[in-house]
């Protein structure tokens, strides 16, 4: 083998190599999104602590890993950079577990009782935990997926600095 083959089959090991470790990288654990076992009611003033220091709203997501919805809605929003930069810039984001093992009533019948719309659900808080927004997920599907325009309309429409009164002085 000449030295040309061999450094041709080393390039192509290391390409292989490195697909591969992208791929692992990007890879989502869509069975572990939601923690039954989770304090949320901790975790949730834990986060509106967060979400105070850093100017931005709650998005939290009520579902569970027995959800094939809450999984597409996740892997939806987490591989759209898109989408992915606005909850990143706008919302700390939460994903509240209602399971067999957890249902998690006493913090569902606080935020008004988002599962009458099914599952996943989001509910928009500001940064006290007061509930500004319920979205039915249902409404943001296409196909057997989701929509990114409405998706995105919903992150602009319900993040921090579309409440800001400046906006709203010449209507």
């Amino acid at each position: 083998m000449t030295i040309i083959s061999r450094l041709f089959i080393a390039l192509l090991c290391l390409c292989a190599t490195t697909t591969l470790s992208a791929q692992e990288k990007h890879s989502l654990d869509l069975e572990h999104i939601y923690n039954p076992g989770a304090d949320a009611a901790a975790d949730l003033a834990a986060i509106q602590q967060q979400a105070a220091a850093a100017k931005k709203h709650i998005l939290v997501q009520v579902g569970g890993n027995w959800c094939i919805w809450c999984k597409r809605f996740y892997k939806f929003t987490e591989e759209d950079s898109t989408l992915k930069s606005l909850l990143n810039n706008n919302f700390i984001v939460y994903h509240l577990n209602y399971s067999k093992e957890n249902k998690n009533l006493p913090i569902l019948q606080k935020l008004g009782y988002p599962q009458r719309f099914g599952f996943p659900v989001i509910v928009i808080l500001d940064a006290k935990g007061n509930r500004l927004h319920t979205q039915d997920t249902g409404l943001l599907e296409s196909a057997d997926s989701y929509d990114q325009k409405k998706i995105a309309m919903l992150l602009k429409q319900w993040g921090p600095d579309a409440l800001n009164p400046a906006y709203y002085t010449n209507q």
